[in-house]
């Protein structure tokens, strides 16, 4: 905007005023601007006739005269710096002196001394130079201004289009920096699809390539292919090895034998280590899919997929969640916060409705999912020690109104009963001085009950021994025991064999009890020293099978019951070994 000085103020002489006057006006402004500390706008761009300091104060003096002549060497482009010259002489008005920028009334501006100049020349037809109009010498009025500014409407009007097209410019620019992460999104999505497709391809052409020789064992994903592990597993024992399948990173798993799905908790590579699930079908061509955990999640403890509606599953995850997936939509449907990291969960076998969580500093929680808004029932553990295992247990011989659960932390294993809001203390089964709990088996059908054990690090902070069994180490075979237990009643358990055991020292290994009709009630656990997954019969723990795996560390072990028969999975460091009595369809 230009400075109010820039515009002009006209003068306020009446038509009877007289040269003289207009002269003194001049020099009042003179004085003035001396005052002010004036600096002219510019000089004269031709050769300056006269110059003169008075005063401090600087005048440029010119006349038509001299004008053709100062003109020859202007080397300036009078359009740049039109409206700053007399239109007569060419050269530039002053604000003092003879040379004194005025105006006529029709608004066209000149030199005082050359205007005047025109008119006295022009006898009794006193026109404007620039439009004709009829003027006199007593027309004309002196402008008093510092500067004499003409704003270019039309450069005013391009200003204002260049500034809306910046503006637009930068919505563009907006628009496109979203685009872009769009766009990256599903280049990260299509190259995950693409990995999926490759290996769907490696599995069509081993299948064209070793069907005529695997003998009913079709090859597994991931590249890898079912070898041939010897007669032990032909006929020496109640399961045969069906399928092999490549999961990078999968720590934890779950079958669901009427969907054939098998649902697993995974750490990807090359992406910050994000934690995922894997779903992937037990039917060929064994398409699988990665689904995101809810923000905040962190890695998960424990999964379960619900045992009568095989379409939810249930997680507990370190992140303070406890969340129900749909696998229909594959889609989260509730995420409950907890007070603290959740190592365990399980379903109500009584119902769909209730869930449970074993937390790391002891507690247990009871949530309805009719009910979202907070926990059915919260108690306090017995010991700050986290519970690494908790199962539901059948109400079939619990009062009416009860229902209860089994849970597992290194300090042993303990029945809770819930029955409305009373609060009730909870059943500690005796398991012997065995040493530190670190695994629990249960089997529904059957009541049978495995606990594991390890011995017990000297250590009075119960805590600090907790964590320690969150050491990501592989750890090394120590002598442990196995405690074979059946309940029968609401509270009442017997002690019915012990056996030695080669356990892991770090971890927290999983086991399975199967109640296999032609072979009655089994249990399969890892043994650390041999490197086998072990099948025993129960209760005398005698030996049935050895079943050679191909990796170490046994991470997790699920056996689930179908019209076939029966399933049992066995997670290694990135290798799922699936074992049944039935070929996979």
């Amino acid at each position: 905007m230009p400075n109010p000085s820039d515009y002009i103020a006209l003068g306020s002489e009446s038509e009877e005023e007289t040269e003289p006057e207009l002269e003194e006006d001049s020099e009042e402004t003179e004085e003035e601007q001396e005052q002010e500390g004036f600096i002219p706008l510019m000089e004269s761009p031709g050769v300056l006739a006269e110059k003169e300091s008075k005063n401090g104060e600087a005048t440029v003096c010119s006349n038509a005269g001299e004008s053709g002549e100062n003109s020859q060497g202007n080397e300036w482009n009078r359009g740049d710096i039109d409206g700053l010259f007399c239109p007569i002489c060419m050269e530039a008005w002053t604000t003092t002196g003879d040379h004194h920028v005025c105006c006529l009334p029709c608004g066209h501006i000149f030199g005082f001394s050359c205007i005047r100049k025109w008119l006295q020349q022009r006898g009794t037809t006193k026109k404007c130079p620039q439009c004709n109009r009829k003027s006199t010498l007593k027309d004309v009025r002196k402008l008093f201004a510092s500067r004499v500014v003409a704003i270019d409407g039309e450069s005013q009007k391009r200003i204002q289009s260049l500034e809306a097209k910046c503006i637009s410019l930068d919505k563009k620019n907006a628009v496109l920096i979203k685009k872009e992460a769009e766009w990256k999104k599903r280049e990260a999505l299509l190259q995950r699809e693409l990995h999926q497709l490759k290996e769907k391809t490696i599995y069509l052409e081993h299948l064209l390539d070793v069907k005529p020789r695997t003998l009913g064992h079709p090859p597994s994903m991931g590249g890898y292919c079912v070898p041939s592990l010897g007669s032990e597993f032909n006929g020496q024992g109640p399961l045969i090895l069906q399928k092999e399948l490549g999961v990078d990173g999968a720590r934890l798993f779950d079958i669901d034998a009427s969907s054939k799905i098998i649902l697993m908790t995974r750490r990807l590579q090359g992406l910050g280590g994000v934690h995922v699930l894997t779903k992937i079908s037990l039917v060929a061509p064994y398409t699988r899919q990665d689904i995101s955990l809810p923000t905040g999640s962190k890695a998960v403890r424990d999964l379960h997929i619900c045992p009568s509606d095989g379409s939810l599953s249930l997680f507990a995850s370190l992140g303070k969640k406890l969340s129900v997936l749909s696998t229909k939509i594959n889609n989260f449907i509730l995420a409950y916060d907890l007070p603290a990291p959740a190592w365990s969960c399980s379903w109500d076998l009584n119902g769909s409705h209730q869930i449970y969580a074993g937390l790391q500093n002891g507690s247990l929680v009871v949530f309805d999912m009719r009910q979202t808004a907070r926990p059915l029932e919260f108690v306090n553990g017995l010991t700050s020690n986290p519970v690494h295992t908790i199962y539901s247990l059948h109400n079939s011989t619990l009062p009416s109104g009860v229902t209860a659960v089994l849970s597992a932390s290194s300090a042993g294993i303990f029945q809770w009963n819930f029955v409305g809001s009373e609060e009730r203390r909870p059943v500690v089964l005796e398991t012997g001085n065995q040493g530190a709990c670190i695994s629990l088996a249960y089997c529904p059908s059957s009541d049978d009950i495995i606990a594991s054990f390890r011995p017990r690090i000297d250590n009075s902070n119960e805590m600090a021994y907790s964590q320690h069994l969150l050491t990501p180490a592989i750890g090394q075979g120590v002598q442990g025991s196995h405690v074979h237990l059946k309940r029968f009643g609401s509270n009442c358990y017997q002690k019915l064999a012990v056996t030695c055991a080669n356990v892991n020292d770090v971890r927290l290994p999983r086991s399975a009890v199967m109640n296999i009709e032609s072979h009655g009630c089994l249990f399969a656990s890892g043994d650390e020293l041999t490197g086998e997954l072990v099948l025993q019969e129960l209760p005398s723990f005698t030996v049935i099978q050895h079943l050679k795996l191909r990796k170490q560390p046994i991470y997790d072990v699920k056996y689930v019951h179908d019209v076939d028969g029966g399933l049992l999975g066995c997670l290694c460091d990135d290798i799922l070994q699936l074992y049944g009595n039935h070929a996979l369809k």
